[in-house]
């Protein structure tokens, strides 16, 4: 026998930032491990636009591509994980990987989308240092 799952409990304590935004973009479910990686609370983000975690300079093209999102009831990140810079409250930049799932209403319509974020800053830092560490010996070596 399947038992019954709480989804209230699995969104509040699994390790990955939960982030749901409805049509127009924003937040309605911020889990803990979202307060964790961004610095804001639960009530600091409920009702806020993504903008709350996204580099002004990328705002556009993301909202761009939300609302097509939106319109069309398709995105290629529900299964491709997608890598962006983000920003913390404290406002260092970060470098997130996340996954998207639509939601969709009782008519079937796109009513929201959401994200499963993990901080991939350190990975991103390292990686970026050892590319930069390679092409230096790369060089030392060719000359």
């Amino acid at each position: 026998m399947q038992s019954t799952i709480d989804f209230e409990q699995l969104i509040a304590s699994i390790g990955d930032a939960v982030v749901i935004s409805d049509a127009s973009g924003a937040i309605t479910l911020w889990n803990p491990a979202a307060e964790f990686m961004f610095g804001f609370t639960r009530e600091e983000a409920i009702g806020q636009s993504l903008d709350l975690i996204i580099p002004e300079r990328l705002r556009q093209r993301h909202w761009d591509g939300y609302h097509k999102t939106m319109e069309t009831g398709q995105t290629r990140y529900g299964h491709d994980v997608l890598r962006v810079p983000a920003v913390h409250k404290d406002g260092r930049a970060m470098s997130i990987a996340f996954t998207v799932a639509m939601l969709h209403d009782a008519q079937k319509k796109v009513s929201g989308i959401a994200a499963i974020m993990r901080d991939e800053t350190l990975r991103f830092n390292e990686e970026r240092s050892l590319r930069k560490r390679l092409a230096e010996l790369e060089a030392k070596s060719a000359g």
